[in-house]
């Protein structure tokens, strides 16, 4: 835990380190710089990665929680490449929403080529939905966010909508620059993978500028929600 944990507007979670910072790194950090309190979760410590020890994730995830700006970040250290096979793992998850009592809770979208992505998802969205239950068996007061929110981390599916990082986006490089276990290992015993290949920040930031451009921006991070979002009217803001 970064931080003793306390109450926030956006609550964002991600399956490993480094997963909330690819998806929506950007709007974490306009976010805070809005005023917002900003908590961020990592079910896992990444343990099963090819690179990097726990240690090592552990404090590249504060590090770029610092950089971010978010009030805390906490790390639950449910078993990696096995989310969601405990009813543990969704009490805990539960005991967290309700602590925090988020507004809006960001999570990862439901497709995705990683099964951790996947699992994390699903984990998740029953999670925070049996955090309102004042019957169900977990630490703290019942707690319904006002939404629940999917982010991207390398799906094409169009958004619902998008969101101008633009002026946060240099942040948000940032924040990923301090995952160096997992961007640019230097161990002896480093191996290859996809994210070490100059090609995947290339992918990132393809799929961000890409949601940029579509709206008219340098650089846009996309969401995507269940249930439609409701407009005062036709006219812009």
């Amino acid at each position: 835990m970064k931080t003793p944990l306390s109450p926030v507007d956006l609550l964002a979670v991600g399956p490993h380190p480094d997963d909330i910072e690819i998806g929506i790194g950007g709007l974490v950090a306009k976010h805070v710089a809005f005023g917002h309190h900003v908590g961020l979760c990592d079910l896992t410590a990444g343990e099963m990665g090819s690179n990097g020890t726990v240690p090592e994730r552990l404090a590249e995830a504060d590090a770029a929680c610092d950089v971010l700006g978010a009030a805390w970040r906490v790390n639950l250290r449910l078993p990696d490449r096995a989310i969601g096979t405990d009813p543990a793992h969704m009490r805990a998850v539960a005991s967290l929403v309700r602590r925090a009592q988020p507004r809006v809770v960001a999570v990862p979208y439901w497709s995705d080529r990683h099964p951790d992505h996947v699992a994390a998802s699903h984990l998740l969205t029953e999670a925070i939905f049996n955090a309102g239950l004042r019957r169900y068996d977990a630490d703290g007061e019942a707690w319904k966010p006002e939404s629940v929110c999917y982010y991207f981390i390398n799906d094409s599916v169009p958004p619902s909508f998008v969101v101008d990082v633009s002026e946060h986006y240099a942040t948000k490089r940032r924040a990923l620059a301090c995952f160096v276990s997992q961007f640019r290992p230097t161990q002896p015993d480093a191996v290859a993978t996809r994210l070490t290949s100059a090609g995947f920040t290339q992918l990132i930031e393809s799929r961000d500028a890409q949601f940029g451009a579509l709206a008219g921006v340098a650089f846009a991070e996309g969401i995507v929600v269940k249930h439609p979002v409701l407009r005062p009217h036709l006219l812009p803001s």
